[in-house]
């Protein structure tokens, strides 16, 4: 019975509750069962391999091979050490049944005598009354003359001993197993290491071992390390390393050209800033360096500048107007306060809900929340801590009299002027100048490309997949039989297939062994043996795809096996591209069930590795004691089954010590040629009734194998699983799998059954729900943020919507290139995209706050200066943010250390699709936001202010419609009155009053008291 609990359970309490519960119940089982035992199941495979082989004899290998498997388990971070392909040494006695009968004795007085003579014997202390003395009485075997000499029956004068009637050798036990590297014979280790430990690290110190102790070795015996995933860690580390550094040096190569060296400078000291922080902080929480803190660092060096450059670029601004250093970045400090506050809690508030993602997915998913998350709260602490310390000793105090005539343009409302700002900026202000003017067309436009582009990915979409596939550096070839095989027989199955498998280019090692040791993932039913395949380095053969399918026509005509292909999952284990189980409460209803959709798959031009769990056909001999029979000579089952086990694998008698202090069983057995059910028949019993053939109380016949019944959760479960390969381009596994939905849907299975589908169907499901959830919840903590913020729920919805922009970006870009949705990295960038692009927003409409509400600046004039000011940070934040990706994303890796250049690397195809997510987003969703979001934010002055000069409009009209019909004669104007305006007198007294009126234009009012408007 396996109990499968939360990864976030505490296992040592579930373990301590599940013992307890079968403590509770062991009253209630059979006088006859053995103690239930509750473990705890670790599926943590082995790290790397070890294989001891040569020219020495077989028990000199094996002596090596555990001694070395000792040492390596004395290793602080080794969890575990499996030794395979080793026979252990035992002392075994095989009986001549010929001699056995010709001195009238029997099986069972022999294995009396062997266990009467072999036992530990107390013998107590004597005491003399002048001293004690300790009584020892050797009665343990030591050596096989021991066994030789021991008596049997004595007459007369006549001893028989176990040398007379047997004989004994120490030799190996009968293989239950081979295993074989690149074909030839060999002992395994795996070793697997405790969790939380790095991988490396214990890849070095196994290696250190193993040659330490192989210098002791004598001749013939040797060593090979295989199927190693340090390196393919050290390969990706470095690949991410490369990334890393990548998005460093660009970050500050852009930053220098766009602001200068020092302002850079000052830039590019917030990366090891923040990287020490969160370092420290990592290592607070135990937190381990792996491919996902390593990818969190890439996305964080784009966004964790952000905050810097903002603070940075608006003391340079102060700083051309000629403010000194320490005011420069302290105004900066304080003007940037708010929208760094803002911005670096709004891009927390999205990646904060990936911190609950549950299951194995979220364990293996919340580095990269959590390391971004810490180096985010580290750039902003360098932001407004930091730069200004650093700024106000390093920053540069010329000042260039151009260069302030321009910043004074864009930066105080009395000297702004559209026509008068230069370049880029110039043109995109005059153009936004004539987009704010008409609002209504622009949005329309603006949300028309964005519902268009959402319609067009809902009638083509690109297809989706749980996890983005990656090319894999390992391999296992399952191989399948029915039947009753003797180890023998599936050692020379499975040596028919390695001579096939050592003929394919691009696989680096073979190893084989029998069942499911060793092998990468989950193995089929019925395996009897696997080849663990180490791939030549991806760089240097052909896509796995194509070894996987030379393979298989390679081994597809061996008859009475059924060899699958399964490559190493990279991410999550999702098992194969089909992966369904049947589930019922009654057991009959299954297996027509799980028979009807096996043979609709196999219908299925693209279907491979086809598997289900319905009972393997076989047999199992069943002897049967006639009790009754056996209690009337006096016997029963005790006395019988020794018999049985001398034809099988003997009689354990016990285990004795030799000189080296082995231990080493005693068994009793037949000869390998004896060992028929004739010679069972033949074997007599000593009974009440005198010697009884052994046949007389055993009935034996060939039964049914018994069929594993597996259930979950209390109702009957069968497995269908399935591979696809050659699908049609733009077609994915998630597009068959629900193909195979709907056929389902259309039978008439009984009703008790229920199709379930796992796998990466399931892992999609589950991971859609949540991106769901946790987008959700993100947007519900940056609306509160911005509400706080701005005051204001338009200006949230506005900002809200860059968040829309950006999904649209997402979905054109994985139109344009074809690329698929992948439901854990695609979601996740998407997610990611929502605390990122309000960035942009922000720092829009917190300036446009600060002119139009406090300094009471027009608001299209506001929205004008905000704009020419804030487009440069904008755009470079949003840039320097994609830039950090775009390497991973075009999947090129510039490596600094080593000087290469990497194409394709590993590191790249496993994140494609997130850098992909947010390289389209941001930049689709930064130019609409430059657009969209000034336009929205005056919209509403701007329509109202169109709205009264279209009333007003209409009131003229109607005003001059109707003079004609109540014009009235009005008296002649004084001259220089043309009812809105006079002249004023040069000799006029400003001391006095004057009112002006149509009969006598300008006069001086008499009463200084009363209104002049009178």
């Amino acid at each position: 019975m396996i109990l499968e609990f939360d990864i976030n359970t505490d296992k040592d309490k579930a373990l301590q509750d599940t013992r307890a519960k079968m403590d509770a119940i062991k009253a209630k089982l059979p006088a006859d069962a053995d103690d239930p035992i509750v473990s705890e199941i670790d599926f943590i495979g082995p790290i790397m391999s070890v294989a001891v082989y040569g020219t020495a004899p077989e028990k000199e290998l094996t002596r090596r091979a555990e001694e070395l498997k000792d040492a390596l388990e004395g290793l602080g971070n080794v969890r575990e050490v499996k030794l395979s392909g080793s026979r252990k040494e035992q002392l075994e006695v095989r009986i001549d049944l010929l001699r056995l009968e010709a001195y009238g004795l029997t099986a069972g007085q022999l294995l009396d005598a062997l266990s009467r003579n072999n036992m530990v014997v107390p013998g107590g202390t004597l005491n003399t009354g002048q001293g004690a003395f300790n009584i020892e009485v050797p009665g343990l075997i030591s050596n096989a003359d021991d066994v030789y000499n021991l008596p049997i029956k004595t007459d007369g004068n006549t001893v028989v001993t176990f040398g007379d009637v047997a004989t004994i050798t120490r030799t190996l036990a009968d293989a239950t197993e081979y295993t074989h590297v690149n074909g030839s014979p060999a002992q395994i280790l795996g070793v697997s290491k405790k969790l939380g430990t790095n991988i490396i690290d214990v890849s070095n110190q196994v290696r250190a071992t193993t040659e330490a102790l192989a210098k002791t070795w004598p001749g013939g015996v040797s060593y090979s390390f295989f199927l190693d995933q340090a390196e393919t860690t050290t390969s990706l580390f470095r690949s991410l390393e490369a990334a890393v550094l990548t998005a460093v040096a660009l970050v500050l190569i852009t930053c220098i050209a766009t602001l200068g060296v020092r302002p850079a400078l000052m830039i590019g000291l917030s990366i090891p800033l923040s990287f020490m922080m969160a370092f420290l902080v990592a290592e607070m929480l135990g937190m381990t360096i792996n491919m996902m803190v390593m990818f969190g660092l890439v996305i964080a060096v784009g966004v964790l500048v952000d905050d810097p450059v903002v603070v940075v670029e608006y003391a340079e601004r102060k700083l051309m107007e000629g403010i000194p250093k320490r005011e420069a970045f302290i105004m900066a400090m304080r003007k940037m306060f708010v929208p760094v506050v803002g911005a670096t809690a709004t891009t927390l508030g999205a990646f904060i809900p990936l911190l609950f993602w549950p299951g194995i997915i979220g364990k293996f998913m919340s580095y990269l929340p959590t390391i971004v998350i810490v180096v985010m709260i580290a750039s902003f602490i360098s932001a407004l801590i930091f730069m200004p310390v650093i700024g106000s000793v390093i920053a540069s105090t010329h000042v260039d009299e151009k260069e302030k005539a321009k910043a004074d343009i864009v930066m105080y409302p009395d000297k702004f002027d559209p026509q008068k700002v230069g370049g880029l900026t110039g043109l995109y202000v005059r153009t936004m100048e004539k987009l704010i003017s008409w609002p209504l067309p622009t949005l329309a436009v603006g949300f028309g490309i964005i519902a268009a582009i959402f319609i067009t990915y809902a009638t083509h979409p690109t297809g989706s997949e749980a996890f983005p596939a990656s090319e894999p550096e390992y391999a296992t070839v399952a191989v399948v039989g029915k039947g009753n095989y003797s180890p023998e027989e599936i050692r020379d199955m499975l040596v028919e297939v390695e001579d096939q498998l050592l003929q394919v280019h691009g696989i680096q090692d073979v190893i084989m062994q029998f069942g499911k040791t060793g092998a990468f993932g989950t193995m089929p039913p019925d395996t009897i043996g696997n080849f663990q395949l180490q791939l030549v380095n991806w760089n240097h053969r052909v896509p796995a795809e194509k070894i996987f399918a030379d393979i298989r026509s390679r081994v597809k005509d061996i008859a009475g096996l059924d060899i699958q292909v399964l490559a190493a999952e990279n991410g999550p284990p999702a098992g194969k591209d089909i992966n369904l189980r049947v589930e019922s409460n009654n057991y009959d209803d299954l297996v027509p069930v799980v028979a009807a959709i096996r043979d609709h798959l196999a219908t299925w031009p693209e279907v491979v590795d086809a598997e289900d769990g319905r009972p393997s056909p076989g047999i199992d001999w069943q002897i049967t004691v006639d009790r009754a029979e056996a209690g009337k000579y006096g016997i029963g089952v005790r006395e019988l089954v020794p018999y049985v086990q001398l034809i099988t694998n003997g009689v354990k008698l016990g285990t004795y010590r030799d000189e080296q202090g082995d231990e080493l069983d005693i068994r009793v057995r037949l000869p390998k040629e004896e060992r028929t059910f004739d010679a069972l028949d033949s074997m007599r019993i000593a009974t009440s009734g005198g010697m009884i053939p052994v046949s007389n109380f055993i009935d034996r016949k060939a039964v049914p194998k018994v069929a594993n019944i597996e259930r979950r959760n209390q109702v009957y479960v069968m497995n269908v699983a399935a591979g696809l390969v050659n699908l049609p381009e733009g077609v994915y596994a998630a597009d068959k799998v629900a193909e195979l939905q709907k056929w389902i849907g259309e039978q008439n299975f009984p009703d008790s059954v229920k199709v379930a589908f796992g796998g990466a169907e399931e892992q999609m499901g589950d991971a859609n729900a949540f991106i769901v959830s946790a987008m959700g919840m993100a947007m519900a903590l940056i609306f509160f943020i911005l509400l706080l913020e701005y005051n204001s729920f338009y200006q949230v919805m506005v900002t809200l919507s860059t968040v829309i922009m950006s999904v649209a970006g997402v979905l054109l870009g994985m139109l344009v290139t074809g690329m698929s949705f992948s439901a854990i990295m695609t979601g996740l960038g998407i997610v990611a995209l929502a605390g990122i692009v309000v960035k942009n927003g922000i720092v829009l409409i917190d300036t446009y706050n600060d002119y139009h509400r406090h300094q009471n600046v027009e608001a299209v004039k506001a929205m004008l200066l905000t704009v020419s000011q804030r487009v440069r940070p904008v755009l470079l934040t949003a840039f320097l943010t994609a830039l950090g990706v775009i390497p991973m994303w075009a999947n090129v890796e510039f490596d600094f250390i080593r000087r290469e250049i990497v194409i394709g690397g590993l590191a790249g195809s496993w994140f494609i699709h997130l850098s992909a997510a947010l390289v389209s987003g941001l930049f689709f969703s930064t130019a609409l936001t430059l657009v969209m979001v000034p336009v929205m934010i005056t919209a509403p002055s701007v329509l109202w202010q169109q709205i009264k000069w279209v009333g007003s409009l209409f009131g003229n009209v109607g005003q001059w419609a109707t003079n004609p019909f109540r014009r009235k004669p009005e008296a002649a104007a004084p001259a220089g009155f043309d009812g809105m305006a006079v002249e004023i007198p040069d000799d006029a007294d400003g001391a006095k009053r004057y009112v002006v009126s149509k009969e006598a234009g300008l006069a001086a009012n008499k009463d200084d008291r009363r209104d002049a408007a009178e």
